[in-house]
Formats: C-alpha cells, structure tokens, sequence
C-alpha cells in the first residue's frame, strides 16, 4: 500500500484522483521544515515536491522513498546523483505549465511596453491623459530574443511572433534548422542575438553551464535599451550586475519572475532598480496550471507503483533502465 506524502497542497482534482487510487494512502505536510519532516517521510514510498531540497540527508530519513515528483519543471534543489545511486527516479511535470510561464512571459512584456505600473499609479492619483505620461511601446515590428527553445521558450516564441514580432532564438542544443522550420531566426552565437533583439526573455534551466549567465558581459552585449525578462531561474542572473546595468540606462527595463535567493529578500538590488517589474516565482501558478501539474505529479506516481511510468517525464532514466 504506497504511502504518499505531499510537501504543501495539492489541487484538489489531483488529490481526489490520488485517493481514489485502490490502496494509496495519503498525508500532506503543509509547512516542510527540518524539525518536522524526518516523522513524516520515514513512513513515505513517494513524495510530491516544490521547493524542499532533496539531498542526502532529506534521503537518510526517507528509507522507504521509491519515487520523487516534482510539482514543476525545474529541479534546482534536487540532488540528481543522490537519488539516482539509490535507484529513485524524479519525475517533473514536463510541459504541464508551459502555456502557464509563457503568458506570465508575454504579460511582463506587455506591462512593461506599455507602462502598466505607471499608468495605474497616474490614473490613481489623478493625473488623467497625457500628465506625466511615460511613452509607451507597441510590440508588433521589435526583435525578440527567446534564450533556450524548449517546451515554455518554443510557446513563448510562437506568443510574441502573433503579437507581429521579429523572433530570434539562441539554443546550442537546437539545431538550426528546426528553428528554421519552426518560423523563427536563428542567432547562432549569443553575441550575435543579444545585439540585435529590443527584448531577450530566458528559457533555459539553471545548470554548472550557465548558471549566472546573465552577468556584466551578458548585458554589455544586449542592444542599448534592450528590456530582460526571467520567468525561468533567478541563478541565471547576477543580481547586481542586471541592477546597475537598469541604473545606467543601458538595460530599460526588467521583468522578473524568479530571483537567485527566494522568497526574495528586501535588500535585493533589483527591488530597488529603477523600469523592473517583479512576481513572487508565480508564472506557472494558475488554476490551470496547477491543476495540470498536480494532475501529472499524480500520474506519475501512481504509474510508477503500476510498472507504467512514463519515461518522458523521468529526469534520470537511467535508473529506469537499471531497475528493468
């Protein structure tokens, strides 16, 4: 009888289909800590995972764990080699919140091209029409650079070429002529697309290969004006470098989702830049989209216990192949 434990809540969809599942039991921790967690786990066979850090120790108190399904994309604050060498797969939610991301992409975007922040606080104090109003932007006819081409950059990419702009995309691991194929440009070198895009949005996970990625160079390369967007990983960019780079003007704006350290910390030098936009990490939580990847965390779970995980979701295969 798989006993499944979930760190915070489930959609409630998720969990009516968890427990209408023939011998699974279940038990959620809503607040994970430290002090709380090695009771809970000591009776798991499988957990359902935000931001908790998976790591050996998680692991060391977590005797009976067979699988980890991560209720997102991302698995920065999982030990990979960790749960691999003890056979336990990790799961994530593949495209579950790509459509999800890529609006919360576009709506960064678009607060920024036409000055939301400001107009609302105009219209709220008063100061109707044309008094103190920024200048605002169209997107149609702006070149965009989409940083990574994988399920939420090819969405985004398709997002900004409706809106009627010119779509670049930089991925090393994409060849050219899928992004051909697909309808878009193709900037072979990072430079080369970083010089020419009004926009640059990142899509690319957090790895040793581009962690802090977006540092001085990264932005000295951008067009002058150029505006960022991160909806992917706040550890792709150096904080204090996009900071002063919005200071000086050379960067215009900043919309951001994710940040290095979360929940941000008041002394962030981007709460404190000048044209930045920012969100609590909440892209991909929707009713849709968290409905959607409570769903796959479910389903991979319970196909896991059944012998029929689905092989596309898994993030170390090769433990698959060993435990076949």
């Amino acid at each position: 009888m798989p006993h499944v434990v979930l760190l915070r809540s489930l959609h409630p969809d998720a969990r009516a289909r968890l427990e209408a599942e023939p011998g699974f039991t279940v038990e959620t921790l809503l607040n994970p800590t430290r002090e709380n967690l090695p009771a809970v786990m000591a009776k798991a066979d499988a957990v359902i995972v935000r931001a908790t850090p998976i790591n050996a120790e998680f692991l060391s108190f977590s005797p009976r764990l067979s699988i980890v399904a991560r209720h997102g994309v991302g698995y920065d604050a999982v030990d990979v080699p960790e749960l691999t060498k003890r056979g336990i797969p990790l799961t994530v939610t593949a495209d579950a919140n790509a459509l999800s991301v890529a609006e919360h992409a576009l709506m960064l975007m678009l607060a920024i091209a036409k000055q939301l922040p400001v107009f609302d606080a105009n219209t709220r104090a008063g100061k109707w029409s044309s008094v103190d109003a920024p200048v605002a932007y169209d997107l149609a006819g702006m070149a965009v650079l989409v940083v990574g081409f994988g399920r939420i950059g090819g969405r985004v990419a398709r997002l900004c070429q409706a809106f009627g702009m010119d779509v670049l995309v930089h991925d090393p691991f994409v060849p050219m002529n899928t992004i051909k194929g697909a309808g878009f440009r193709c900037a072979k070198t990072l430079p080369e697309g970083l010089a020419e895009a009004d926009w640059v949005t990142l899509h690319c996970p957090s790895n040793a290969e581009n962690r802090g990625m977006v540092d001085a160079a990264f932005l000295a390369a951008m067009k002058p004006g150029a505006r960022l967007i991160n909806t992917a990983r706040g550890t792709l960019v150096q904080e204090e470098a996009l900071a002063a780079a919005l200071k000086a003007g050379h960067v215009a704006a900043a919309g951001l989702d994710v940040f290095w350290e979360e929940p941000v910390k008041p002394d962030n030098p981007l709460l404190h830049a000048p044209n930045v936009i920012v969100t609590p990490h909440s892209a991909a939580g929707t009713e849709q989209g968290m409905r959607r990847m409570g769903l796959s965390c479910v389903s991979s779970i319970i196909g896991h216990f059944k012998g029929a995980l689905d092989p596309d979701m898994v993030i170390n295969k090769e433990v698959l192949r060993s435990n076949r």
